[in-house]
């Protein structure tokens, strides 16, 4: 047979039942498409988190205070919540550690903030100038408070896009107005650039204070909830890290690494680690979705061999008339390939259509990308060769004598 021969006698036989062929091919498109859908889905969660790592700050590596690990079976402190950082390690670690591009001090806590008649319950930062630069926040309108604000404990706030929404709902102009933090009057001297939630906090609902404003006047205290050190370049982070433990082991009198009271994190083993889940989360998702291939394959093979049992009689007419064995298998193995070849292609079609769907919605930013939907034709193509084998060797096996008896 030639190839003309083979396609047009396929395009017959898929086409003399247009329902059943459709219903059959309906389970390689779900899995097809349900596939790159979900592959894209879980690689825009992916890229949605590193983004919004990146985006507290540019190689950072964040200190906090308690202990790593309880030990004599005594409860954990939780990261932050303990008293071990003072102004005195910050600046042991901007004077003595290299390659720090800069560092900042921060006294986080929660507060209820008032502006007017409206209140909300809103996360304070107190700390430095240079937490700008550390964090990556930019302010859209005003300043924000300088070295001399620092130094003297003054009461001014620069506050967030959301917090200002929040306490001025009439779309006042916020800088130059007052809010009353703790009890305190402060004066809004700045509004800060949208940044949206990190995964760690929302930068957008946040008040930032002078950290010495904080420590007199909000935590009572002249201890630090964090120390963020910005390496000068993405290849110094991880040696930054590691000096900055030594250097408090030292500062600590802390001879036992392990008895450590205090923590750093890397913002590469952030994005490692959260990589690290989305990927095998966007894995769990194709295997669940690709479970819908393998019943569509099965779908396929008892379409095919339903079409051998129905067409016995032109197989047998066919091989009476000198068709060869390797014809009638190569017959109806190119029908069961076709069937998952234009099942893929719809079913990549409509997994792409799907993955537009869900950014469009702004669900999520999804990424269709050419591994996935080569991925999805490699397996439409191995389903077709595999699940219509079977059918097709049985057909290419049948007595031409019996085939022409069958009833």
């Amino acid at each position: 047979m030639t190839t003309n021969d083979i396609l047009h006698e396929t395009y017959s036989a898929l086409t003399a039942n247009k329902i059943r062929t459709g219903l059959t091919m309906l389970g390689i498109i779900i899995g097809i498409s349900s596939v790159i859908a979900m592959v894209s889905i879980g690689n825009g969660a992916q890229n949605s988190i590193s983004s919004s790592i990146q985006s507290i700050g540019s190689n950072l590596v964040i200190v906090t205070p308690g202990a790593q690990r309880s030990f004599g079976g005594g409860p954990n402190q939780a990261r932050g919540s303990a008293n071990s950082l003072t102004v005195t390690d910050g600046q042991a670690i901007q004077t003595q550690v290299s390659n720090v591009g800069a560092i900042a001090f921060d006294v986080t806590s929660r507060e209820q903030v008032v502006a007017g008649g409206n209140n909300a319950n809103i996360s304070t930062i107190g700390t430095t100038p240079s937490y700008t630069t550390v964090r990556n926040v930019q302010v859209s309108d005003g300043s924000f408070f300088t070295d001399e604000d620092v130094a003297s404990s003054s009461k001014v706030a620069v506050i967030g896009p959301t917090a200002v929404t929040d306490l001025f709902p009439d779309g006042s102009e916020p800088v130059g107005q007052q809010i009353r933090i703790n009890g305190g009057m402060y004066t809004v001297i700045g509004v800060t650039v949208s940044k949206g939630g990190s995964g760690f906090s929302n930068a957008d609902e946040t008040v930032y204070v002078p950290y010495t404003t904080a420590q007199h006047y909000l935590s009572g205290n002249q201890y630090l909830s964090e120390i963020d050190v910005s390496a000068s370049s993405a290849d110094a982070t991880t040696q930054v890290q590691t000096d900055i433990t030594t250097l408090l082991l030292a500062q600590h009198s802390i001879t036992d690494p392990t008895k450590a009271d205090f923590s750093t994190l890397n913002q590469s083993d952030i994005i490692a680690t959260a990589s690290s889940v989305t990927g095998t989360f966007t894995i769990l998702l194709a295997a669940v979705a690709g479970i819908s291939l393998l019943v569509g394959g099965i779908g396929i093979m008892n379409m095919m061999l339903t079409t051998v049992t129905e067409r016995t009689r032109e197989i047998g007419l066919r091989k009476a008339i000198g068709a060869k064995k390797s014809d009638i298998n190569t017959q109806f193995l190119i029908e069961s390939i076709m069937l998952t070849f234009t099942g893929g292609v719809i079913g990549v079609a409509l997994g792409w259509a799907i993955s537009f769907i869900v950014s469009k919605l702004g669900i999520i930013q999804t990424t269709v990308t050419l591994s996935s939907i080569l991925l999805a034709f490699g397996v439409s193509a191995v389903i077709g060769v595999v699940f219509g084998y079977y059918p097709a060797r049985r057909a290419s096996n049948l007595n031409p004598i019996d085939a022409l008896r069958y009833e």
